[in-house]
């Protein structure tokens, strides 16, 4: 086990090491570490050494200079020249914020960036200035349209973050497959077998093979198959790459850049970098804040006191585990496999960092 704070200072470190400012090496290290507390294993520290590679290699600039490229009052598309997404996206998102608190709304597009870490940080933002948050991103292709057997979709999660008053508030944070990819990658250093739903083979046959993608197989779309409603998966899938690349101008579909920085980028683009998709809206644009923060609390209640069913002890509200996860990270620290453990530590010797101890 480690500590949250332990890990923590490792990350910052890094980040400062590849040139990133204090303040935004203290960003980076709180979108990156909020994963792992919140049990979202696959997108925290055991992404920050491939976030160093891709720096290696070039492909994440850590001195942005982040434009606007066409704005309305309500709108605005960004190029963020290559920003590591961890500090781009809350950055961005604060514009959306702005935006609201101006007209009402604010909605933004992006291009030009790369992984964001856990969409439902930055839809959280909107929480303080009692506001929906919204954010999404689309990635680099493992996920095959129904009836397909060719990777040409992400997992492009979303995040919907919606404010209570003394419940805790509302957050959806789901990606559009039945499954993140980084869970599988897990699932692959533990040398587990997949459950059946999630990955089908080179020829479009569903396997528990947690290596299938290795050899042509791809991720299905939330549903899994036709029958379970893989259709509506791919449709969500596909309106997050839309919103979030063919809309600012990013790559999409099979054209995204993979995030590990041993694989070759594509050979042809379709526009730059990976994009994403915020957005913000003030809730007294619609009804007085406090009387709809009242009914949410009316409405948590409801579904929370729902008749559990059978082998089961309660109806789970989307935020609940993650909140309950937090708790007992922070309490009694955070797990990390053996082969992270081996991979952090030698990105602290190579970069001359120190590096935690375990409790």
């Amino acid at each position: 086990m480690f500590s949250h704070e332990s890990l923590k200072d490792l990350c910052k470190a890094t980040f400062l090491k590849i040139g990133c400012s204090e303040d935004h090496a203290e960003l980076a290290t709180d979108v990156l570490l909020s994963a792992d507390l919140r049990g979202i294993d696959s997108h925290g520290v055991v992404r920050l050494p491939g976030y160093v590679r891709l720096w290696e290699v070039g492909r994440i600039n850590t001195d942005p200079d982040i434009k606007i490229v066409h704005e309305t009052p309500s709108t605005a598309s960004v190029d963020v020249d290559k920003g590591l997404g961890l500090i781009v996206a809350p950055l961005v998102m604060k514009m959306a914020i702005e935006k609201a608190k101006a007209v009402g709304s604010g909605w933004i597009s992006v291009k030009n960036s790369s992984h964001f870490g856990i969409a439902g940080y930055h839809a959280m933002m909107a929480l303080e200035h009692d506001m929906v948050g919204i954010a999404m991103t689309n990635a680099s292709p493992h996920v095959a349209p129904t009836f397909g057997a060719e990777r040409l979709l992400g997992t492009n999660p979303i995040a919907v973050a919606i404010p209570a008053d003394k419940e805790p508030p509302f957050v959806a944070d789901f990606a559009t497959t039945p499954v993140a990819y980084g869970k599988i990658v897990g699932m692959q250093r533990k040398g587990e077998a997949l459950p059946v739903g999630w990955v089908q083979d080179a020829t479009g046959k569903q396997t528990t093979d947690a290596f299938a993608t290795h050899e042509g197989g791809a991720l299905l779309p939330l549903g899994s198959d036709r029958e379970h409603g893989s259709h509506k998966g791919f449709c969500l899938g596909a309106i997050v790459d839309i919103f979030c690349a063919v809309l600012s101008g990013a790559n999409y579909g099979p054209w995204v850049p993979p995030f590990p920085a041993y694989l070759p980028l594509p050979e042809t683009s379709v526009g730059e970098g990976i994009g994403h998709f915020f957005g913000a809206f003030r809730i007294d644009a619609f009804r007085p804040a406090e009387e709809f923060k009242s009914h949410m609390d009316t409405w948590i209640r409801r579904f929370r006191a729902a008749k559990p069913a059978e082998g089961h002890d309660r109806v789970v509200i989307p935020g609940d585990p993650e909140r309950e996860m937090i708790e007992k990270r922070k309490r009694e620290g955070i797990s990390l496999m053996d082969s992270v453990v081996e991979e952090l530590k030698e990105l602290a010797e190579k970069y001359e960092l120190d590096f935690p101890q375990q409790r």
